[in-house]
């Protein structure tokens, strides 16, 4: 029987159970204050007679009856101050004038004169001890497991160095309560770490019932991804919020804190063990060369930038149109240099833009760069969707300036990011992205002819996690927020690849170009939303709201796929993508029209995206992209805006 059994066991026992046992209390207390009294008079050890007795019986005639009018039943011990206290002492104070009287002046038989004084002095120590005991005991003890009760109560998956190192650091910390720990070692389950058991995982869903568990944490930084999800798998039917270590290189530096735990990756669930990259392929195009990244400050550019540093470029120039996004990456790409391996690399941040063909060629003029990786486009669908001409004029005619500039001052190695969206597209954003390939396609070939030392290449890949616009981010912050997710419709399917991975791989594959090369990421299986919606509810220790469970705690609600979104991507547009020397990089082949057939047809699209002429930009697109279907009809704002504004226009 523990003290919180003990303290809620009195807690809910009714008013006049609680009083009477104050009032049994209290004539306990007259009681052993009666014999210390005798013991104190005749200076040694007494054992309980007649006398006794009577003092005993004359101590609780007086004392419980005072105390009752007194109100001291009345308080409620936990919560008395000091004037519950001041009435203790009063009432006393009345009863030992009393009692005096009675055996001390009168005199009894058999009890000491002496006990009439003495006996009243412990009873007023005894009555305010156990009022103090009480109101510590019920107040304080209780408020704290009260609020103990309140923080979360954890459990730690992995009882290796990690598991142990977070357990310390766990036990020291007033935001939550540590209940034990789970391993998947045989031998450790039963045995005590620290004060804690270590269990059998395979017992979980019991186990978090029994111990009120709302957290696991993963202390388990070496695991392998595929472990990793087999654990979480185990964790989901537990209904618990998940949070995690970071990897066993981000800890190799330092005790693990409680600060080193962050909210669960969804990597986790849909990532894969990545491929160690290759040294060679990262460092040939990098090393010791000037490097321009377009679009430095965005999700992918701005991870290309962090990777670029790592292989030790000369000079790293960031190209970016948003200040804040440019001020952002110099300044984290500024503190890496400074701790790492290649203090001497010199990171240059250029406000530009890629549609100003003047602006770009001062910039390359100047640096003669060695390797280019584009990474500057408009990627969200719907915005694009909803502003085609600057869509199409910053992810196509953005891309053939910076293009022919790269072919002009010799740029060795230019890659293009590119995306599964330019597969058979339904929209403006994937329409533009394919013809951005074409451009350099074309431009490829024609170089192939006269000669000239620039390889074009492009990667196309698919979702990156977390990146902006990306469904993750949404999805936690809704989940946060209490609902609904929004999901445009329960059939939606993605690729989805980590930040870091997508970068290397982007590197690695520019590194094997050849010229006029379309290189496709291995994205692994495409992952249902509205399974990766109810997984990341789940494992945030919240239940999934829906006709099954009514009484769930975030519901998903379809929206309707918005404009030019498609329920499946692509990443190939014919069935003949061929291996390169890395496993996660193909080779695809993609047919495209020679520069002299496309560029009169570039010119043409070029008068109809200064005209804004949007019904020209989508009809052009459509002859020039193989396979673009648009999903609905044009919603370009302006254009729309006119058209109402012709059916509205009054008659003169």
């Amino acid at each position: 029987m523990n003290i919180s059994f003990l303290t809620d066991f009195f807690l809910q026992l009714s008013r006049p159970v609680k009083r009477s046992l104050a009032l049994g209390a209290d004539a306990f207390v007259c009681g052993i204050t009666v014999w210390m009294a005798f013991n104190l008079r005749l200076e040694t050890w007494t054992t309980w007679s007649p006398s006794h007795f009577t003092a005993f019986v004359g101590s609780v005639a007086f004392a419980l009856p005072l105390f009752i009018v007194f109100g001291l039943y009345r308080a409620i011990f936990r919560y008395s101050g000091l004037p519950a206290l001041m009435t203790v002492v009063k009432a006393v104070a009345i009863y030992a004038a009393l009692y005096c009287f009675a055996f001390t002046l009168i005199s009894v038989p058999g009890v000491p004169r002496s006990v009439g004084i003495i006996q009243p002095l412990l009873l007023l120590v005894g009555v305010l001890m156990s009022r103090a005991f009480v109101r510590y005991w019920l107040g304080g003890i209780y408020q704290n497991l009260v609020g103990q009760e309140q923080l979360p109560r954890v459990l730690i998956y992995g009882a290796g160095s990690a598991g142990r190192q977070l357990a310390a650091a766990l036990k020291t910390s007033p935001e939550m309560v540590l209940v034990g720990m789970l391993d998947d070692d045989t031998r450790l389950h039963g045995q005590v770490l620290n004060g804690l058991k270590i269990h059998d995982p395979a017992g979980m869903t019991s186990l978090v019932a029994k111990l009120r568990v709302t957290q696991v944490f993963l202390a388990i930084p070496s695991a392998p991804r595929a472990r990793r999800n087999e654990i979480l798998e185990m964790v989901r039917s537990a209904h618990v919020q998940v949070r995690t270590l970071p990897g066993v290189l981000a800890l190799v530096q330092g005790e693990v804190q409680v600060s080193d735990l962050k909210e669960l990756d969804i990597e986790d669930l849909l990532g894969r063990d990545p491929v160690p990259p290759d040294p060679e392929l990262l460092a040939k195009n990098i090393n010791s060369k000037v490097v321009m990244v377009t679009g430095a400050g965005g999700s992918i550019g701005s991870e290309l930038c962090r990777q670029i540093v790592l292989a030790g470029p000369s000079v790293l120039l960031l190209l970016e149109i948003t200040e804040f996004a440019l001020y952002a990456i110099e300044h984290e790409l500024q503190s890496l240099v400074s701790k790492g391996a290649y203090p001497n690399v010199r990171v240059v941040s250029i406000l530009a833009n890629v549609r100003d063909s003047s602006r770009m060629e001062q910039i390359l003029r100047t640096w003669k760069p060695h390797t280019l990786y584009h990474a500057a486009a408009y990627k969200h669908v719907p915005l694009v969707e909803h502003n085609p001409a600057e869509g199409v004029t910053n992810n196509v005619q953005g891309t053939l300036n910076i293009a022919l500039l790269a072919a002009k001052y010799d740029v060795a190695d230019f890659v293009l990011i590119s995306t599964d969206k330019a597969v058979r597209p339904t929209n403006v954003m994937g329409a533009s992205k394919r013809l951005a390939e074409m451009v350099l396609q074309a431009q490829a070939a024609l170089l192939k002819e006269q000669g000239g030392p620039t390889r074009f290449s492009m990667v196309r890949f698919g979702n990156v996690l977390g990146s902006s616009g990306s469904v993750v981010p949404l999805f936690r912050q809704q989940i946060k927020d209490g609902g609904p997710i929004t999901l445009t419709d329960e059939r939606i399917t993605r690729y989805f690849m980590t930040i870091p991975e997508a970068a290397q791989l982007v590197i690695q594959a520019g590194a094997m170009a050849r010229g006029g090369d379309v290189f496709v990421l291995d994205m692994g299986e495409p992952v249902k939303i509205i399974d990766l919606a109810k997984r990341m509810v789940e494992l945030s220790g919240l239940a999934s709201k829906d006709a099954a469970n009514p009484n769930g705690d975030i519901a998903i609600a379809v929206t309707g796929l918005r404009p030019g979104e498609k329920l499946y991507e692509e990443l190939l547009i014919g069935d003949n993508a061929l291996p390169t020397l890395h496993p996660r990089i193909m080779k695809a082949h993609e047919d495209f029209l020679p520069w002299h057939a496309l560029q009169s047809q570039l010119f043409d699209l070029d008068l109809a995206l200064q005209a804004n002429n949007v019904q020209m930009i989508q009809t052009l697109l459509q002859k020039l992209v193989p396979g673009y279907q648009p999903s609905g009809e044009l919603v370009d704002w302006v254009w729309m805006e006119r058209v109402r504004g012709e059916v509205v226009k009054p008659p003169l």
